[in-house]
């Protein structure tokens, strides 16, 4: 896009140059491309601000809580809201906590009704119902994510030791992870499965909904599923109390979830990681060539898992905004490219770039420019970040995801688009902070 391409243009590049005594700091050039973004990034983060301090939904259109989403702008809320109000909305998912572990997708105040799930209910918590899409396999791991970040953002580890249903916080976060381990993970090859998606979609291609595991789903084993565990395992060791034995539990599991994930999905080849290792069959027709789709979001949890080098998450980068220009798209939010045919989705809206297939998600864009600062790959942060906030400013606020030609689509209050870009710009302030 051509409006992409000047605000790139004038942005150019951030650098980090090493002092005398060895500290990180700005050149002169660098500190004057800081300031050329910060009027946007000032306005987008007020913005973000502004729309998390109004509810915990994903957005307007959406009258669940979302633990995938919560998870997303968990960081900003403990900023901008109620300590005692966010706690309330975590503890909710453990009063839904399912026998085997397992964590719901959302829920809802039972007088809104809301979409046509298979709700349960919980004595717990009788006010609201809840709902889980069964396709997907990151809930539990999302969970315990938002946990870590209320913990880092409130200084509050005590709700580690809150009770519900007579079991700990901290208790009900290891039940959570033992569900995967016990209900979702495959011996043959060490990692945890899902249905077929598109890469961290939650839309299988049997169905015209497709939120439903059941005889008809496609088992298969994918990067996002088991970068979301590894996180989320880097979380609970970095928060929990646990004795030693625990932590070598963790800890191994750990570190055989990252060596079977080098293993068995990242092809070596072509430098990325693969689709989907099928369990019981593929969907798709044989004469589809599926291994030639890069999955950029999948991509972007996996960084942020520890998964690739500095040298693969720069190519890494580099393969996305090829992708992006072959796509003739607005920016690295492109979920994945090229896209699955028209027809293979029995629901009419995973079309060709639409929706989760080939539509741009900031939500996941942002996510990886949080990786490519952490990588201290300012210049392409920038590149990357600059397009997004350019369209957060011109359509007046944060949208669900967007078509190749930028058009917004879905909710027009996405909270986890606000929240990952809220996240990257602080995090680039404090890169560059002098």
């Amino acid at each position: 896009m051509r409006i992409r391409i000047l605000i790139i243009t004038c942005l150019s590049a951030f650098a980090l140059s090493k002092s005398t005594n060895g500290q990180s700091v700005l050149s002169a050039s660098v500190s004057k491309k800081v300031e050329s973004i910060k009027p946007s990034a000032d306005s987008v983060k007020e913005m973000a601000e502004t729309l998390i301090k109004k509810g915990f939904t994903a957005g307007d259109g959406y009258g669940e809580v979302w633990i995938r989403d919560l998870n997303t702008f968990l960081t900003v809320a403990c900023k901008v809201n109620d300590k005692d109000l966010i706690k309330k909305h975590l503890i909710t998912f453990f009063q839904f906590q399912q026998p085997d572990g397992g964590i719901l997708d959302g829920y809802i105040p039972i007088k809104k009704g809301g979409v046509s799930y298979d709700f349960y209910h919980s004595a717990l918590a009788p006010g609201y119902a809840g709902h889980k899409n069964t396709v997907e396999t990151d809930q539990e791991t999302s969970l315990v994510q938002a946990i870590a970040k209320y913990i880092r953002g409130t200084g509050d580890k005590t709700i580690l030791k809150d009770t519900v249903a007579g079991a700990s916080v901290q208790k009900h976060l290891e039940q959570a992870m033992e569900f995967l381990l016990t209900k979702r993970f495959e011996k043959k090859y060490g990692l945890v499965w899902g249905a077929t998606t598109v890469d961290w979609g939650d839309v299988q291609p049997e169905h015209s909904w497709g939120v439903v595991l059941d005889s008809n789903s496609h088992r298969t084993i994918d990067i996002y599923d088991n970068a979301m565990f590894i996180i989320a395992i880097n979380d609970f060791l970095d928060m929990a109390d646990l004795s030693s034995k625990s932590q070598r539990y963790w800890k191994d599991i750990k570190g055989s979830l990252a060596a079977n994930v080098r293993k068995h999905l990242w092809d070596k080849t072509q430098q990325k990681f693969v689709p989907h290792i099928y369990l019981n069959g593929s969907p798709f027709p044989a004469s589809f060539n599926e291994s030639e789709i890069y999955y950029h979001g999948g991509t972007a949890i996996a960084i942020e898992a520890g998964l690739l080098s500095k040298e693969e998450v720069k190519a890494a980068y580099n393969k996305m905004q090829e992708n992006v220009k072959k796509a003739n798209a607005a920016t690295i939010g492109l979920t994945i490219y090229p896209v699955y045919p028209k027809g293979f989705f029995k629901n009419t809206g995973m079309g060709p770039y639409s929706y989760q297939n080939g539509g741009d998600w900031t939500w996941f864009g942002g996510r990886m420019v949080s990786q490519l600062i952490r990588y201290d790959l300012l210049e392409e942060a920038c590149e990357a970040m600059a397009p997004m906030l350019d369209r957060v400013i011109k359509n007046k606020g944060f949208y669900e995801w967007y078509t190749p030609d930028n058009k917004p689509q879905g909710s027009s209050s996405f909270r986890g688009e606000a929240g990952v870009l809220w996240s990257a710009i602080t995090e680039l302030e404090q890169k560059t902070k002098k």
